[in-house]
Parts: structure tokens; C-alpha cells; sequence
């Protein structure tokens, strides 16, 4: 068997490490379609990492109202998005809000969703997601059907109107929970690499106490990773 060496930082993945500011490793996360900015991030940087289903299609939606009087204005929008969370079970869809990560919207909390001034005058808005689980395999132009047949399904209250008002994006839920098959996979590429230089090579890690990153793999897919540096060296 050929040996491969590894540097004290690949084997920080054994032992907690931390994560973002806002727990965010460990909460259900908005994917886009680039990596998350990091200052020290290079796009050349050697990236391994799994490829996996979503766990959410998700589609922005706002509600408008233009009501003259203020106080029915807002009555008619908050209550279009009560009538949003009556409707979305029926519809195999759920709601939420969060521009990064997702929390649930409720009928407890669907009030403090902030009204926005419209670009028109006597006009406002709020704004929330609409999701559909995937199941592995899953398929998000489905789902996306599913979350346009439901925005259509609600009925207008007074003069608010829905809306789709955003692309369609995906969501993983705890990306963090993957961090030891991110490492697995890391371990065997860092091993096949050393062994393409023969007998007297090993593999350096450097990086594996970084959070977990996430991105866009295709229509319903995300790469999830670990940015790190690989490098192969004699091991004398």
C-alpha cells in the first residue's frame, strides 16, 4: 500500500470547527449560482466536493397593494399573505423569508414581514419565498410549475395582488451535516494524486477548517465543499 502523508490542518475535520457568524452551517441556506464571496477565495483554488439534490426549489413573490387609504392598504397586503399561508399546504408548497438564510413564515410571524414603499405613489409591498421540497432526484421545473399554479391560486384581497418577482434558486438545509463525506472525498483525490508520483510522494492539506460552501450544480443540483490547497510533496 502506498502512503500518503497529510498535514496537522487536514486533520482538523475531526474536531469542531466553526462556522459562520449567523450559524449558518447549520440552518437551511440560499444557493446561488456562484460561490459565496470570500477575500481569500481563488478560483483556482482545487475544489472536491459533493454533488446532491437540493432540499428546496424556492421562488420569491410580492405582494402589492394600492389602496389610497393607508391603514386599508396594509389591512388588504397582510391579508393576501394570511390567505398565501391558508392555501399553501393544499398546495404542497411552504412559505418563508430570508435573503440568506430561510426561516419559516407563520401565522405568528407574517406580520413583521417589512412593508416597502412602491416605486408608485400610495403604493406598497411585501416580499417572501415560496418553496417546494425535492426529493433526491427531484426536478426544480416541476416544482417551479407547482409554485406558479399556487401564486395564481390566491385569490386577491381588495386591490393586493401577488406576484412572482424573482428566479427560481435552490436551498440545502444544514450544510455542515456534510462536512465528514466533503472530507472522505477530499482524502481520496489527495491519495490518488500522491499515488500518480509513485511510492515517494504524500499529499499536504491545507484548509479543511473552513466552513462549508455551497454552489449551483444545474437546474436541481448543488456542489457542496470545502475550499482547501492540495499540494504533493517528496516525503523526504
Amino acid at each position: 500500500m502506498k502512503q500518503v502523508f497529510f498535514a496537522l490542518s487536514s486533520l482538523i475535520f475531526l474536531f469542531p470547527t466553526p462556522v459562520l457568524a449567523s450559524d449558518s452551517g447549520s440552518e437551511e441556506v440560499i444557493v446561488t449560482a456562484k460561490r459565496r464571496d470570500e477575500s481569500d477565495f481563488s478560483a483556482e483554488m482545487p475544489v472536491v466536493g459533493i454533488k446532491r439534490t437540493a432540499d428546496f426549489a424556492v421562488e420569491e413573490v410580492t405582494i402589492t397593494g394600492d389602496s389610497r387609504d393607508a391603514d386599508q392598504r396594509r389591512e388588504e397586503i397582510y391579508g393576501m399573505a394570511a390567505a398565501a399561508l391558508g392555501a399553501a399546504p393544499a398546495a404542497g408548497v411552504r412559505l418563508a423569508f430570508g435573503d440568506f438564510v430561510v426561516q419559516p413564515l407563520t401565522q405568528q410571524n407574517y406580520r413583521d414581514l417589512p412593508l416597502s414603499k412602491d416605486s408608485r405613489p400610495d403604493t406598497q409591498h411585501v416580499s417572501f419565498l415560496v418553496k417546494v421540497p425535492l426529493a433526491q432526484g427531484g426536478n426544480a421545473e416541476a416544482a417551479e410549475k407547482r409554485i406558479n399554479a399556487f401564486i395564481r391560486s390566491v385569490k386577491p384581497v381588495g386591490r393586493a395582488l401577488m406576484e412572482s418577482t424573482g428566479d427560481l434558486t435552490l436551498t440545502v438545509v444544514a450544510p455542515d451535516q456534510y462536512r465528514g463525506a466533503i472530507a472522505d472525498a477530499i482524502a481520496v483525490d489527495a491519495k490518488a494524486m500522491a499515488a500518480k508520483l509513485g511510492d515517494g510522494y504524500g499529499a499536504q492539506i491545507v484548509g479543511l477548517n473552513r466552513p462549508v460552501e455551497w454552489t449551483r450544480s444545474g437546474l436541481s443540483d448543488v456542489l457542496l465543499y470545502i475550499p482547501y490547497n492540495l499540494t504533493v510533496l517528496p516525503k523526504h
